[in-house]
């Protein structure tokens, strides 16, 4: 099975978005480069930034996201920024005709999610979205590792990158420290007593 990593763009105070869900300066370093990762023509980055992220999404085979996120983004039209799969955690169903042949699937537990993006990765990555879902799935216990791309900006308040988190979890030292242009780019693996 592969790793579980969750995921998100995050400022210097711990915020993925403002209460409003805007998310101000935070992906701006997505355009500030010559150095296209493949997703479309508007993300380019430095060369520094697209030796990270390119191998990441790449590996990544399935994404587990919020109803909100999925809500936001519609979906991404049905193409994710990364895999092949999203699972979204929803006590809706997906919205009638929408994109009939994306491989997305709905189920209303975090758990259920977490184990559905893993069947349907393989032995790739699952990305679980920071934020309320991303949060629970730390708690959980599911979550083997967690990488911030973290821009210099102060938000203040707003959408927190943990979400509901209210208990301590120890991370281990970080495994990746990459600066790029506008981002630092930071991975931990989640300490355990136990692994699954």
């Amino acid at each position: 099975m592969g790793t579980v990593v969750m995921h998100n763009v995050v400022s210097v105070d711990g915020f993925i978005a403002d209460s409003e869900d805007q998310v101000g300066p935070l992906f701006d370093w997505y355009s500030n480069g010559d150095a296209e990762i493949g997703v479309n023509d508007k993300v380019s980055v430095s060369e520094v930034s697209a030796a990270y992220v390119r191998p990441m999404w790449a590996g990544t085979g399935a994404m587990v996201i919020g109803r909100h996120l999925f809500d936001i983004t519609n979906g991404w039209e049905g193409s994710p920024p990364a895999g092949e799969h999203v699972v979204v955690v929803s006590h809706r169903p997906r919205p009638e005709g929408w994109h009939p042949e994306a491989s997305y699937y709905f189920v209303d537990d975090v758990g259920q999610a977490v184990a559905k993006a893993r069947e349907l990765a393989g032995d790739r990555t699952v990305a679980v979205a920071a934020g309320e879902v991303g949060g629970q799935a730390l708690a959980l216990g599911v979550v083997d590792e967690v990488a911030m791309d973290v821009v210099p900006v102060v938000f203040g308040s707003g959408k927190r990158y943990f979400g509901p988190v209210d208990a301590q979890h120890l991370l281990e030292d970080p495994h990746v420290v990459i600066q790029g242009d506008r981002v630092l780019h930071l991975r931990y693996k989640v300490r355990r007593q136990f692994r699954r």
